[in-house]
Formats: structure tokens, sequence, C-alpha cells
């Protein structure tokens, strides 16, 4: 994509090839936010971006397949948590809350 407008949470890449996300854009400011592939942050000026852009080196991109790279997720943490893992007494069926260990006259 020729010039393209930078939109939060789009993947773009460098021509030399580091692929980043827009995290944020402060218009007020002028900057935007970007995040790198490895979790880097970087704040850009607007017109840094548009120079960039308008000279070709800023390309939009499919996110990666593996997202998790930038945001220092364990593939484990996307999984859904069964409310059998809350059970305090298998036999009763008890729920366990997740405030039961919580002493609130501490």
């Amino acid at each position: 994509m020729l010039n393209p407008q930078p939109s939060v949470g789009d993947w773009y890449r460098f021509k030399d090839g580091e692929k980043f996300e827009v995290v944020a854009i402060d218009h007020d400011d002028g900057t935007i936010d970007l995040q790198y592939y490895d979790g880097t942050i970087e704040e850009l000026d607007m017109e840094d971006w548009v120079a960039e852009a308008s000279a070709g080196r800023v390309e939009s991109i499919e996110p990666p397949e593996d997202w998790s790279g930038s945001v220092d997720v364990d593939p484990d943490d996307d999984e859904p948590v069964s409310a059998e893992s809350y059970y305090v007494d298998d036999e009763k069926r008890q729920y366990a809350s997740r405030l039961d260990d919580l002493d609130l006259f501490e």
C-alpha cells in the first residue's frame, strides 16, 4: 500500500524488515507510538511517519501469525479457565472463589 495512514492496532513494516504495530496516536502532540515485534516501544513524530511513508519505506502488513511476540504472553495465558479448576471439594461440588484467600481483616 502506498502512503499507508497509521491506524491503532494495524501492523506495518519498514523497508529494512522491522515489523511493528501502531499502539497509540496522539494528535495533540503529533506523535505515533510504535511497538516492534520484540516488544520495544518507540515514539515517532507524525511528520517523520509522513516522510517515511511518502518515500515508500513503510508498508502495511498482515499481523504476524505469532502475535504474542510483542506483548510477552505465554502460550498458556490465552486458554480459558474452566469452572472445575475452582472446585475446593469435588464431593460436595463447592466452588472456590478467587477471593477465598483474601483476608479482609488484616
